[in-house]
Parts: C-alpha cells; sequence; structure tokens
C-alpha cells in the first residue's frame, strides 16, 4: 500500500501544482499521478509543454494563465488541500518581483485557511548559508532571482500561514536529458553538460578548491511526494521558526571530483593540474567569454557552497533514484566515448 492509500482513508487532498510544466514540475506531477489518487490541479502557461502526464485525465484540471493572472481562479483555489508551489520568474528584474514575491503573497490569500493543510514552497539554496540561515549578500549582491527569493522567504516566515509552509530548497538540479528530447522538460544543469563537456579539455588542467551538493529533480519529486502523502506537522527542524527549511541535495562534492568523473565518463586523460589562484581566475575572466555579476564574484569567493543538514530521499526513508554524478549523468543521457585514455 502506497503512502496516499493510507493516507486517503483520512484525508483526500487535492494538490496545486504551481510551475506544473517545467522541469521538476512534471516530474513532481508524474509522481503524484503514478502514484496516489490526489486530485491534481497543475497551473501552468502553455498546455503543449505538459508531456509528463495525460492532461485529459478526470484527476488533473489545468489552470492555464500567468501567476500574475489570479482572479480568475478564486473558486477552486478555495478548494486546495496542498500546494506545492515551484513557478518562479527570473531575467527581467520587474516581473522577478511581481512573480516571486507579489504574486506569493496575493496567491496564499487566495486559499481557505479551514482547507489548507500544508504549502510545499521552491526557494533555492543559493540564499542560505551552511546552518541554513539567510545570507545578508543575497539580497546585497544577488541576481533579481536571488534577491526576490530572499525578500520572499522572509515575507514568508511573518506571514500567518507559516506554520503551514515547508521551504525546500533545491541545490543545483538534473533533470531531462542532455539533448532535451526526453519525456520531461531539461533543467538547466542537464541541457548544460552539453557544455561542459565542451569545455573539458581546459578543465581538466585546472584545480578548484570548492564543493556543492546536487540533487536530481526525481529524487525532489521523492521528497514532495512524500510530505504531500503524509498528515503535516508544524516545524520540528531545531534552530528555525515556524517555516520549516529543507536543503534538497545530495552530500557535498568537489568541482575537482566533478571534473574527474566527467574525464571518466568521457573517456580522457586528466593530467596533473594547476591550482586556480586568484589571480589566475580574474585572468581567465578577462579571456573567456564571461559575464561576471557581483553575486558571480561573491560566489567564487564563497567556493564552498554546502549546508547541514540536506534532505536527500533518504532522510525520509527513501532510495535516492540519482544518489551519485554517475548516475545523474546516465539519467541524463551524456554520451560516453572509449575507455579512459
Amino acid at each position: 500500500m502506497n503512502l496516499w492509500a493510507r493516507w486517503a482513508e483520512v484525508s483526500p487532498a487535492r494538490i496545486l501544482i504551481t510551475g506544473a510544466s517545467g522541469c521538476v514540475g512534471q516530474y513532481i506531477g508524474a509522481q503524484l499521478f503514478h502514484q496516489s489518487d490526489a486530485e491534481l490541479i497543475l497551473w501552468l502557461r502553455d498546455p503543449s509543454k505538459l508531456k509528463a502526464v495525460p492532461q485529459q485525465h478526470p484527476r488533473i484540471t489545468l489552470l492555464v494563465s500567468d501567476l500574475r493572472d489570479q482572479s480568475g481562479h478564486d473558486q477552486i483555489l478555495k478548494t486546495v488541500n496542498r500546494v506545492i508551489h515551484t513557478a518562479t520568474a527570473w531575467g527581467d528584474p520587474l516581473r522577478a518581483h511581481q512573480v516571486n514575491v507579489v504574486a506569493v503573497k496575493e496567491l496564499l490569500q487566495r486559499f481557505d485557511p479551514t482547507q489548507l493543510e500544508q504549502i510545499i514552497y521552491f526557494s533555492t539554496a543559493s540564499i542560505l548559508n551552511r546552518e541554513l540561515q539567510l545570507l545578508p549578500e543575497a539580497e546585497k549582491f544577488g541576481t533579481e532571482y536571488i534577491q526576490t527569493k530572499a525578500q520572499c522567504l522572509l515575507q514568508l516566515e511573518n506571514h500567518p500561514l507559516a506554520n503551514k509552509i515547508i521551504a525546500v530548497f533545491p541545490t543545483l538540479v538534473f533533470g531531462g536529458q542532455v539533448d532535451g528530447k526526453g519525456k520531461f522538460p531539461s533543467s538547466y544543469l542537464s541541457s548544460g553538460l552539453g557544455e561542459a563537456i565542451n569545455w573539458l579539455w581546459l578543465a581538466r588542467w585546472l584545480r578548484a578548491d570548492s564543493s556543492f551538493h546536487f540533487i536530481h529533480a526525481a529524487d525532489i519529486a521523492k521528497v514532495c511526494c512524500h510530505l504531500s502523502l503524509t498528515p503535516h506537522q508544524k516545524n520540528q527542524e531545531p534552530g528555525q521558526g515556524a517555516v520549516r527549511r529543507l536543503v534538497l541535495g545530495q552530500p557535498a562534492t568537489t568541482i575537482d571530483a566533478a571534473v574527474a568523473q566527467l574525464c571518466r565518463w568521457r573517456g580522457m586523460w586528466r593530467p596533473p593540474g594547476i591550482p586556480l589562484w586568484g589571480w589566475l581566475i580574474e585572468a581567465l575572466i578577462k579571456v573567456l567569454p564571461l559575464e561576471i555579476t557581483a553575486w558571480d564574484r561573491f560566489s567564487i569567493k564563497q567556493r564552498h557552497f554546502v549546508h547541514q543538514p540536506i534532505s536527500p530521499p533518504e532522510r525520509f526513508g527513501l532510495q535516492s533514484e540519482s544518489a551519485s554524478l554517475e548516475a545523474a549523468f546516465e539519467a541524463a543521457e551524456l554520451p560516453r566515448r572509449g575507455p579512459v585514455l
């Protein structure tokens, strides 16, 4: 008996997923569709992008509009029990603020507090320090995306619904295939693997003192499905406020280890390396066709984007689909070459 079957006897759910046509949104929607009997309300702008679930199924309802256009959905939003809010915006500062801050506040006002049990809100681990506290630099130096995510988190911490909110902070996200031809949309990380291997001839000569977490969208979906298919509880995490903070990621790895694994995957020899000293990084920035923002410079200085605790599926008694970089490369169908030279 799955998680939903055990819980549905007590409390059936209507689950709203915003950003439902995106990479993470489609992984979550597909898992909930196949592993539960929940009614899924999928909010998206372009139904033609939704490939992972059958749009005409009686358990699926589509809300087609921009997140900034909410007034036509009042009636159905008041029937929602659970929310998984993945929708976001970046690039245009005005639109990012409207979608990532203003629209979130408006959306929370449209739910019926007597019906609403839980909100899973998607942010980004980039705005948190090692102890899962907000980085002051996120608001000061961040891109419009980083800044608005930081602003929204502060807004949620003081919201009347705060004890019903779980804020999830994905780390670097794999998902879909390198060539973009799979059932699921490709994440920026997976699609960027194709570009990364084009630079592997250079990267294999360099050594960088830097570390990071990653997670596959399928494993994000596992965690979110588990949370949304079990009774919600107030935050029990030590050192946090009303909003529960979960950093979704596998144990930290290093840039050097990632490059070494890419070289093995591609069958490339990796020679003794050159340490990336500060002056050398500055020289590469000037030589290579790169645009560096204030946030990029902070990130280069920060170097280690690691967090404790992290929340892979195993923290909830589940098993990861891609617990290693090799598994993520395999899932992305990253082309291999011959044996290691």
